[in-house]
């Protein structure tokens, strides 16, 4: 096959996840609407050119054969991820042990990032793959520096992504870097999407991040931290509101759901910031105070210790209703 800068290979296999497919593909596919833009050649291959079933039970039918794909240098490769639960197909391993090391990007969704490991290609390598399956990719592949965390990971030619839509911020990021940010844009407001997830935002929302409480008083307060994030959520405050001592509930809160209460507090108060800067025109001084902060440098601190960018940088690359008042 020929190759550009601008060629997708995409590998298929049966119980592979329909949305670590179709979701990056949608993403690249949009460029045919870019007038005078080169878009992505995009092209799926399965072993032996066959048919291949997802895990939801749609059927996929390849352009051609794993075994005579040969991607040139050009070419981004994309593979999603799947349920594997035993051996790995081995005709995906060896052909990507074969042709992985030499294209220009090598990029894996979901478990994806397992097939890659498999194959060697993570070796030396910071990764990251569903959180379900970090703690199998870091056992399983100790020359992989897993991070769980993120929704994507960049190194060098090699990115890995979370679970499942994260492959569609991974693909907008790769059209940004290809095309940029105002083509980017438009292809996600098209897509009804953020325009792209920072990389190292967590995969999780402070909700999910952390378990639920098992105790009815816990899991009431997890719900007033949420719905009231810029009230006084000191431990003095929450343990009152439970109806236990400050000592017993702070024990209690992290042994039951995995996070001390003040950093689950600036979870969710991070959290609601994310979506006013995202979502409103407020000030950043404004959004600090409603979100619990005293000031905006304590907003600032906040935010680049979780996702690693002051709020303005945030809202200017992240924002859908344009930059409020204030620093």
């Amino acid at each position: 096959m020929g190759s550009s800068p601008h060629d997708v290979l995409v590998l298929l296999y049966d119980g592979v996840q329909s949305l670590d497919v179709t979701g990056p593909v949608e993403v690249f596919a949009a460029l045919a609407h870019f007038p005078g833009r080169a878009g992505y050649t995009i092209r799926t291959v399965a072993p032996q050119g066959k048919p291949v079933r997802t895990g939801s039970g749609l059927t996929l039918v390849p352009d051609g054969e794993l075994e005579t794909a040969r991607p040139g240098p050009g070419t981004t490769v994309l593979v999603p991820g799947g349920r594997f639960t035993a051996d790995f197909e081995p005709r995906l391993t060896d052909w990507l042990r074969a042709h992985g090391g030499g294209v220009e990007r090598l990029v894996s969704v979901c478990t994806g990032g397992l097939l890659l490991a498999e194959a060697g290609l993570l070796d030396g390598r910071r990764a990251t793959t569903h959180w379900n399956a970090c703690e199998r990719m870091a056992r399983d592949y100790p020359a992989v520096a897993v991070d769980p965390d993120p929704i994507y990971v960049r190194d060098g030619p090699v990115a890995t992504s979370a679970g499942v839509t994260a492959g569609i911020d991974l693909a907008l990021a790769l059209v940004e870097e290809d095309h940029g940010q105002d083509v980017a844009l438009t292809i996600a407001r098209h897509l009804v999407v953020f325009l792209r997830r920072p990389g190292n935002q967590a995969q999780f929302s402070a909700q999910l991040a952390a378990q639920t409480a098992r105790r009815d008083p816990l899991r009431d307060v997890q719900q007033w931290i949420t719905e009231h994030p810029g009230e006084q959520l000191g431990v003095e405050h929450l343990a009152a509101r439970a109806r236990l001592s400050p000592r017993h509930f702070a024990r209690a809160f992290q042994a039951e759901t995995g996070v001390t209460p003040g950093r689950y507090v600036e979870r969710v108060r991070v959290d609601h910031a994310r979506r006013l800067l995202e979502e409103s025109g407020e000030g950043i001084a404004q959004i600090a105070r409603a979100c619990g902060y005293g000031n905006p440098e304590a907003l600032r601190r906040a935010f680049v210790r979780n996702l690693g960018q002051p709020p303005a940088e945030y809202r200017r690359r992240f924002g859908t209703a344009g930059p409020g008042p204030g620093p």
